[in-house]
């Protein structure tokens, strides 16, 4: 009976096998849809859709972008945990949905690192921290100063609860021992509206709106929040040179559902890191304030991992709520 019984397993890892090879071969039959869990127009579904031209081209198969947004990226994501593991429905996610919001909300219907099959990044993006023109510093360490000399004065708006906008500022009264106050917005149009008008002081901001608001004399950039400079900004100094250890910015990357065919995931790994290669790609998402992305699907795995308990640190040493 021994014999049978392992018999029939190696029959049936065979026929798994051989099936998710022919899948593979035939590999994609009908339109891919790329699932953004954010709104239109916002810098993750903008990102998403030039990833998802460069793949249309690439595989020579339609790939629809379909918006899923709602409860911080969550819907979206429960929406491609469910979907079929044949890779015509995958997800283009943030660090927001992989690293953060596992450690934030309770009850979520899908498990993040056990319901997802990483197939590449896209791109990583740092924030920078940018004042009201109103506010008397021109440097982090005089906003530090400012804020100790001050305590609970300083406002910083965020894009959100448990936003990396809203973790930035958190991880910052941290480690430089300052008090500053939260004010979490519904997006950041609402947000940069009030630092412009000196409702609030400061903001953890995109680079691609941060930096040409400055420009424009509206507001006041005095850093950028990656471990290091940012080639996209090389004069502009990293948070952490003033504030040792700080760090904090996102990431983009597109998974598939657990089970997935590794042949499929390997097609859509080469043609995702193919795109992300493309000069012209290249020069588009460092015009996006983002820096590409180039990982093996395995390298991607790890560094999700190693995201995740970074993240997760930080939220449950900083005592971080999502309402």
């Amino acid at each position: 009976m021994t014999t049978i019984r392992i018999l029939r397993c190696l029959f049936l890892v065979a026929a798994v096998c051989c099936a998710g090879y022919a899948a593979a071969q035939s590999y994609p039959a009908r339109p891919i849809r790329l699932v953004v869990p954010y709104p239109p127009g916002g810098p993750t579904d903008v990102v998403g859709r030039l990833v998802a031209a460069g793949l249309q081209e690439k595989l020579r198969q339609t790939v629809v972008v379909e918006n899923r947004p709602g409860a911080a990226s969550n819907i979206g994501a429960e929406y491609v945990a469910d979907a079929a593991p044949d890779g015509y429905t995958v997800l283009f996610g943030t660090n927001v949905t992989f690293a953060v919001n596992p450690h934030l909300y309770a009850g979520l219907r899908f498990n993040a690192a056990r319901d997802f099959a990483p197939i590449a990044p896209v791109a990583h993006t740092p924030t920078v921290l940018v004042v009201n023109m109103g506010l008397p510093v021109r440097s982090v360490a005089e906003l530090v100063a400012y804020a100790r000399a001050h305590p609970g004065k300083l406002k910083y708006g965020s894009f959100g609860n448990g936003t990396i906008g809203h973790l930035a500022g958190v991880q910052l009264a941290a480690l430089a021992g300052i008090d500053i106050l939260h004010i979490p917005y519904k997006g950041s149009a609402q947000a940069n509206t009030d630092l412009i008008g000196g409702h609030i002081d400061m903001v953890f901001d995109t680079i691609v709106t941060g930096l040409p608001n400055a420009k424009a004399g509206k507001v006041r950039v005095l850093a950028v929040t990656s471990a290091g400079r940012s080639p996209i900004a090389p004069d502009l100094p990293s948070l952490s040179e003033t504030v040792p250890g700080y760090e904090q910015s996102g990431w983009y990357g597109v998974v598939a559902p657990k089970g997935t065919p590794t042949g499929i995931l390997d097609i859509l790994h080469e043609a995702v890191q193919g795109v992300v290669a493309q000069p012209e790609v290249r020069a588009r998402l460092q015009s996006l304030g983002t820096t590409p992305m180039l990982l093996g699907r395995d390298a991607f795995a790890a560094f999700i991992q190693e995201e995740a308990a970074r993240s997760g640190q930080m939220i449950h040493r900083f005592g971080v709520r999502p309402d």
